[in-house]
């Protein structure tokens, strides 16, 4: 079989657009191949993901103890305390005073941008359209939320007048994209009736679905998104029963085209994942009330900063070098390799006499220790071409790649 290996270039309604999804799937984004041998690569991806993102572990569905202010200041933080523990986190501090961490990330975002102008996604499965654009999605939002760090309540940004969301900030394959523009127009109407969609989407806040220490692929996607729906609807931030009342996250409102008949289509999605006693509350509930959210950037401790005397730093491992090549020269396709090299894994070992016995406890729920052993060396996003697929430059093409 021939074989050759290319590496290419990387809410509510009115706010959210959730409402009748009219909008049409723009042109690029339309067809795909059910038998195609094309695949994406994510190693730079999973290079960021991997040093960036803490594991903090299934719920427990525990409610946090009231926080203590600390010596000195009658000042606490503001946090939810049923859901202040749970979801995994990002470390954005690591962002907030470093333009090397911040370039790459950003590199990393334009390499994926930059893949259907290269090889267009008609020739890709259905299934690895999903995992491209989840990653699309997810490092888009977060090169976004750098840029803001350190606000702490992000409901302005995400869902107020103007939303990061609504916002013109892609173009792909020729096309201005909003990150809502992905999430509702392509997805929703490209994966109808599948809501397991809206769990590969992180958010940026404690109240969203899971962000992954590993990106998306072809092979992985509809596991991982599984494992994500488990994970959200056995957590306080997806469902909680209080007092006779049923409550769910108001994801679930903001994505009601996946379940029309709102209250039952949603229990039936939540019976196939709910866990527990919640089960059988859940079973009982004559109502679904869509009034769970926590806004709060689902940052590592920054939350608690700034808030009684000094806090020490985590210097997290990440990018130390972003290298992009020039074209292959081969015609069609070029070569662009985003190099995301890690020199030094520096352990998380700063003094913690600072923090609370709360703060202590989430540092204490965080599982990084795997990663020391697991130092990537290089990363690249890639397209393995398996099956001879026929692909035209664009016009322009060639002067666009040597910029």
């Amino acid at each position: 079989m021939f074989k050759k290996a290319i590496s290419v270039s990387l809410v509510l309604a009115g706010m959210w657009a959730v409402s009748g999804l009219a909008a049409e799937v723009p042109e690029p984004f339309r067809g795909h191949n059910p038998d195609s041998k094309f695949s994406i690569g994510y190693a730079d991806v999973d290079a960021i993901l991997r040093y960036m993102v803490v594991d903090v572990g299934r719920s427990t569905r525990k409610v946090a103890e009231p926080t203590r202010a600390q010596t000195g200041t009658r000042m606490r933080a503001q946090v939810s305390r049923t859901t202040s523990t749970e979801g995994n986190r990002f470390f954005f501090e690591e962002f907030k005073n470093n333009e090397e961490y911040r370039t790459a990330l950003h590199n990393v975002r334009l390499a994926l941008e930059a893949i259907p102008g290269k090889m267009a996604l008609e020739h890709f499965s259905r299934t690895e359209q999903l995992a491209y654009l989840l990653n699309l999605y997810n490092i888009t939002l977060l090169d976004e939320l750098i840029r803001i760090y350190p606000e702490k309540d992000l409901e302005k940004e995400l869902i107020g007048r103007k939303s990061i969301l609504d916002q013109k900030i892609l173009n792909v394959a020729g096309v201005p994209l909003s990150l809502d523009d992905i999430q509702f127009t392509i997805l929703a109407n490209n994966y109808a009736g599948d809501p397991r969609v809206m769990y590969g989407l992180f958010q940026g806040v404690i109240g969203g679905p899971n962000i992954r220490k590993r990106a998306y692929t072809g092979e992985n996607v509809y596991r991982f998104l599984e494992d994500n729906a488990r994970e959200f609807v056995n957590s306080n931030r997806g469902t909680y029963s209080r007092d006779g009342d049923f409550e769910v996250s108001t994801i679930y409102e903001r994505n009601s085209h996946y379940f029309p008949n709102f209250d039952a289509d949603l229990k039936k999605h939540l019976m196939s994942y709910i866990e527990g006693r919640e089960r059988s509350d859940l079973q009982a509930a004559n109502a679904l009330h869509a009034d769970i959210d926590d806004w709060t950037i689902a940052d590592v401790y920054g939350t608690y900063q700034e808030v009684g005397g000094s806090f020490a730093t985590s210097q997290a491992a990440m990018l130390d070098s972003v290298m992009s090549s020039q074209p292959d020269g081969q015609g069609g396709l070029i070569s662009t390799n985003f190099s995301v090299a890690s020199s030094s894994y520096i352990a998380k070992t700063e003094p913690l006499g600072a923090l609370s016995p709360e703060q202590l406890e989430l540092l204490t729920a965080i599982k990084t220790k795997e990663e020391a052993a697991n130092l990537i060396r290089q990363g690249r996003v890639t397209v393995e071409e398996l099956g001879e697929v026929p692909t035209t430059p664009q016009d322009g093409q060639q002067e666009d790649d040597e910029q």
